[in-house]
């Protein structure tokens, strides 16, 4: 239990820093157990730090981030296992030097987004984002600084209103926005000319898991030929294959309720991922993601 406490601890300690997404606060906690760790070899370390990533998982089985992020260096460890067999010490040192990387590699990750997405970004259009997304912000942010002018409308995002906080940061920013409340989506779209949201997970499929209401704004822009971009970073691919918003909840362990915190949006109503791999269509992520994993 002590150790349990101490790795939920480090987790919520890293969580806390705005930079940092969750998946790479998740990588950080399971570097410090490595840190900490007694094992005198590899598969001991394995094990442990095996253990510590089903504590994770288990603590919020609603996060895809969270989860992504730990299978994702859970990964790394059993090749870094199989490379450093014989030595626990040359082992360690190179997984607490991976992890200690991944803060650097999640920003360079969400620069990398931004330069890539804000090439979408025409002069004189209008955008529609759903939810709170650190990427999307800084896509949306460098266009800006790049002397496009747009202006953005941001759903309210009830019943935390998240869609507040956004509008503040993007007024901070000299960006033009407007908040509106959710249900009025189909209502606005006809002068909106694209949809950029984040993503809390992409599956398998290349459709998403992210913050409730983003699947019926896809809907919308779908009927109304809008495009409607992702923003995500490839440390959130993760491998869940959901077919309906029944399978979300059996996925993610995320209790069945009037009021769910996320959905999943099906890839066909996605025109294009803006992810650190690239911009990808929804049917390219798979390849993707047998990359990462292999």
């Amino acid at each position: 239990m002590e150790e349990e406490e101490q790795v939920i601890g480090d987790f919520n300690r890293w969580r806390q820093r705005p930079e940092l997404a969750e998946a790479v606060a998740a990588i950080k906690a399971l570097t410090a157990v490595i840190q900490r760790s007694q094992a005198s070899t590899m598969m001991g370390l394995e094990i442990e730090l095996k253990n510590a990533s089903e504590m994770l998982k288990a603590w919020d089985r609603s996060s895809i981030s969270l989860s992504a992020g730990c299978d994702l260096f859970m990964r790394y460890v059993t090749r870094t296992s199989a490379l450093e067999y014989e030595d626990i010490n040359a082992g360690k040192s190179r997984l607490i030097e991976r992890g200690e990387r991944f803060g650097d590699i999640s920003l360079k990750a969400r620069e990398t987004i931004a330069l890539l997405g804000q090439d979408f970004v025409q002069d004189g259009c209008c955008i529609l984002v759903h939810g709170s997304s650190r990427v999307v912000l800084a896509l949306l942010k460098l266009a800006a600084n790049n002397g496009k002018n747009f202006t953005v409308i941001v759903t309210e995002g009830g019943p935390k209103k998240t869609g507040m906080e956004v509008s503040k940061k993007l007024s901070a920013a000299g960006i033009p926005v407007t908040v509106i409340v959710d249900s009025a989506v189909a209502y606005t779209m006809d002068r909106v000319d694209m949809v950029l949201v984040g993503a809390d997970g992409v599956v398998e499929s290349g459709g998403i898991i992210n913050v409730i209401g983003t699947f019926q704004v896809a809907l919308i822009a779908h009927s109304m030929k809008r495009p409607f971009y992702v923003a995500a970073e490839s440390f959130k691919f993760a491998r869940l294959y959901p077919l309906d918003q029944q399978d979300l909840s059996i996925s993610t362990g995320q209790e069945e309720s009037s009021n769910p915190a996320r959905d999943y949006t099906p890839p066909h109503y996605l025109t294009l991922l803006f992810t650190d791999l690239g911009v990808l269509t929804p049917s390219a992520v798979s390849d993707e993601l047998i990359q990462l994993y292999l």
